[in-house]
């Protein structure tokens, strides 16, 4: 097999880690992102397709997006940088509803985080630019998009090296990473928190 699978993370039922085994020498390295086979063997029987590929510099915030009546599996590594990347567990009877987890996904550590349907979905790019790939399960439908406020204190993610102080909406205003002001989009400023429905 030429993954290593870590199910389960962060004691969220559904979540895994994936790191693909590299092969290297002295010219460089080899190894394989995805395999069918290999996923199907470890108990994750996923048909992909769709794959996206984005471009962020540092202090881009994107998230917390979900997909409503038409939930993607997701599959995301990146391949230049590196972000802080968080899931949401919002599957309605879960015993970890409104639980995250977050991993640092880098171009060096080469892991893979494995985001089942019913999660929201956000990342934080740390490093000065990040190229960030992944793989859905559905197609992305524009008008079943949802989100959660990145910063909502009842759901409390710890984003690394992020300074500032919740004043009662997703605003941006007033956040840092490392001294400069967060970066978020104007629609991803604007979602309610975890309590006050998914809209």
């Amino acid at each position: 097999m030429q993954i290593q699978v870590q199910k389960d993370v962060g004691g969220i039922a559904g979540l895994c880690v994936i790191t693909p085994v590299m092969h290297g020498d002295n010219r460089g390295y080899f190894m394989e992102t995805w395999s069918q086979r290999d996923m199907a063997e470890a108990g994750l029987d996923i048909i992909f397709v769709q794959d996206n590929q984005s471009m962020s510099t540092k202090g881009v915030l994107r998230g917390l997006h979900f997909q409503k009546q038409y939930p993607q599996t997701k599959l995301v590594r990146v391949i230049r940088g590196a972000v802080f990347d968080v899931a949401v567990d919002l599957r309605e009877g879960s015993a970890s509803f409104g639980k995250w987890h977050g991993e640092l996904l880098t171009a060096e550590n080469k892991r893979q985080f494995l985001i089942p349907k019913g999660f929201a979905h956000g990342f934080l790019v740390l490093s000065d630019e990040a190229e960030f790939c992944y793989k859905c399960d559905d197609f992305y439908q524009p008008d079943d998009e949802g989100g959660l406020a990145w910063n909502d204190p009842a759901i409390g993610i710890q984003w690394p090296r992020v300074a500032g102080e919740y004043r009662g909406s997703a605003s941006a205003e007033g956040y840092t990473l490392d001294g400069m002001p967060l970066k978020l989009s104007e629609k991803d400023q604007k979602w309610l928190g975890i309590g006050e429905g998914q809209k």
